[in-house]
């Protein structure tokens, strides 16, 4: 097969590239940014999409994200190419900051007095206690976290709509213009004309 890998890589190889990618985080940004834009559906349902994937990434359910994203983007009937994208915003250099943040909020709004624990506390603590998969362990911590993620996952939801549907339009708009620009015959330059010798 055309531009397949010679070697295989390992399991171990793959999983490290899915948490930490091979290339930049930039370089990484920029490749999903392309793939959003040009996905072909309308920017309405590509900005749902990514906006029900953005949602799902606030979620304490681990292994469950593309399961959520693809549900939510089901029920607002968003693309579900962009919603598996929009996961993406959940990743190991946000995962701290998401789950401490849904963690603050969900006691907040439980009534319960807010922690003022540091991202990276709340998340070896959340981590140490999902590897024990113990259940009794992990409530505490899940209940707060799942309260808190939703508003939060909603104002990140808005906000990416907002911005992946005005990127995406102004680059299908921009698509469509050069390709009429193509698709125009040319003209031909001063004393030629359009007949063919015979």
């Amino acid at each position: 097969m055309l531009f397949r890998r010679r070697d295989k890589p390992s399991r171990m190889e793959r999983i490290r590239v899915a948490v930490w990618p091979r290339h930049s985080w930039s370089r990484s940004t920029r490749y999903f940014s392309k793939r959003v834009l040009r996905l072909s559906a309308t920017p309405n349902a590509i900005a749902l999409g990514f906006a029900s994937g953005a949602f799902a990434s606030f979620t304490p359910l681990i292994g469950f994200h593309f399961l959520t994203a693809f549900a939510t983007a089901y029920i607002v009937r968003g693309n579900f190419i962009a919603a598996a994208l929009g996961t993406s915003v959940g990743n190991p250099l946000t995962f701290p900051f998401i789950w401490a943040s849904t963690f603050k909020v969900g006691q907040w709004i439980l009534g319960g007095e807010a922690t003022h624990a540091d991202a990276h506390a709340v998340h070896a603590q959340f981590q140490e206690r999902l590897l024990q998969n113990s259940f009794d362990l992990l409530l505490p911590m899940l209940k707060p976290m799942i309260v808190g993620a939703i508003p939060l996952g909603l104002t990140t939801g808005i906000l990416s709509y907002i911005i992946v549907y005005k990127s995406v339009e102004v680059y299908q708009r921009r698509r469509k213009h050069t390709l009429a620009i193509k698709r125009q015959p040319k003209k031909n330059a001063p004393g030629e004309s359009n007949q063919t010798p015979e």
